[in-house]
């Protein structure tokens, strides 16, 4: 064989390896829900997010990562956002839970990884925030880390996730578009016994009701009876836990921001919503799942000085009774960023030649045209 053949087929094995899969459901006419998605249909298209990951794949057993989510490019201790924390279910180890839940929002970047990791990647964002110009007398940080576990794929107890590939994560944070599947934290996790991974979508509600846009990431690692926009494809597939225990336990980090200004009773009550669209997808927050749902608003008017002379905060709020369009808009953007996350994630093999399967994308969309879910038009 000679040498341009050789380059030609290994150039197709490369294009497989890296650009299969990568078509998100909205690219096969599976529209979920009723609002207009934004631009990028990701959390960043709220202004000023940015999402940086740090992938970890070595050898036949490291397959982890980070991911980290910033609510603003500037120094986030001394201006502060406003923020919630849901808990679906509690089997989690979620570092930074009662000072947000006591103060109402947060001080640090968000990130995301493996359970066994948390605590060093509390360690480097205590590093980033004293390094921080402006932080030199400061002696208290609240770091906020979510998990989940991915020690079937991934060699979890060697703990290869250090300081450097957190602040990595953080230092490569970027708007724009948001890699999916299995990259950063999704890099090993697993949905609905099939490789899960990192999703995002977003949502812009009507302009009458203030156009506010609602962005969602998540890392999916859970279990359930698999739906897509309503259809019950696990059932199709034949693909269901039977014993409804181990087979459903996992968890899901659900991350949402919006430019809407709401105060942390609000973002909780936008949190709580978020679990509805993961319920939309057939999870069942079984009794070993971790399922949390963190809420920011990155309204600049409502930025919380860490240093105010001022006895009083001017904030700008919405009432009640303009936030039901939220609610709508983060069920939405929940359920489709999970279903891109099993869009986007493709097969793996890992620790122990422990092996997870990508969804079956062809089987689904022929279920999906069956079921008339498939939306041709432009």
């Amino acid at each position: 064989m000679n040498q341009h053949k050789i380059l030609a087929i290994l150039f197709i094995f490369i294009f497989n390896i890296v650009f299969s899969q990568n078509k998100r459901a909205r690219d096969y006419g599976i529209k979920i829900g009723v609002l207009k998605t934004g631009k990028l249909n990701a959390i960043t298209d709220v202004k000023g997010v940015k999402v940086g990951h740090t992938t970890l794949i070595k050898g036949d057993s490291i397959r982890t990562g980070v991911t980290a989510i910033l609510p603003h490019s500037g120094n986030i201790f001394q201006s502060k956002v406003p923020a919630a924390i849901y808990l679906g279910n509690g089997f989690g180890k979620l570092a930074g839970y009662s000072q947000v839940k006591e103060l109402g929002n947060i001080e640090t970047p968000i990130i995301l990884t493996n359970t066994l990791s948390v605590p060093e990647a509390s360690n480097a964002l205590i590093t980033y925030t004293l390094k921080q110009k402006g932080n030199e007398n400061i002696f208290s940080v609240n770091p906020i880390v979510g998990e989940t576990n991915d020690g079937w794929l991934n060699d979890i107890r060697g703990r290869h996730v250090n300081e450097k590939h957190v602040l990595a994560a953080i230092n490569n944070a970027k708007e724009g578009t948001v890699e999916e599947g299995n990259v950063g934290a999704g890099t090993g996790t697993i949905c609905f016994q099939y490789k899960g991974g990192i999703g995002t979508s977003s949502r812009i509600i009507p302009k009458k009701f203030g156009a506010y846009t609602v962005g969602v990431l998540v890392q999916t690692n859970y279990g359930g009876v698999l739906q897509i926009d309503g259809v019950p494809i696990a059932k199709e597939l034949d693909n269901y836990p039977r014993s409804y225990t181990y087979d459903v336990d996992g968890s899901c980090m659900i991350v949402v921001m919006t430019d809407a200004p709401l105060s942390a009773r609000n973002l909780e009550r936008l949190a709580k919503r978020a679990i509805m669209g993961l319920a939309k997808t057939g999870g069942i927050a079984s009794n070993g799942s971790g399922d949390y749902v963190i809420a920011v608003s990155t309204a600049k008017e409502n930025f919380i000085p860490y240093r105010n002379e001022s006895m009083f905060l001017d904030k700008k709020e919405l009432k009640n009774g303009a936030i039901t369009p939220l609610f709508l808009a983060v069920i939405e953007a929940t359920e489709e960023a999970i279903i891109n996350s099993l869009f986007a994630a493709k097969t793996m093999t890992g620790r122990e030649n422990h092996t997870k399967e990508s969804l079956p994308i062809d089987d689904v969309i022929k279920i999906m045209k069956r079921n008339n879910r498939i939306d041709t038009s432009k």
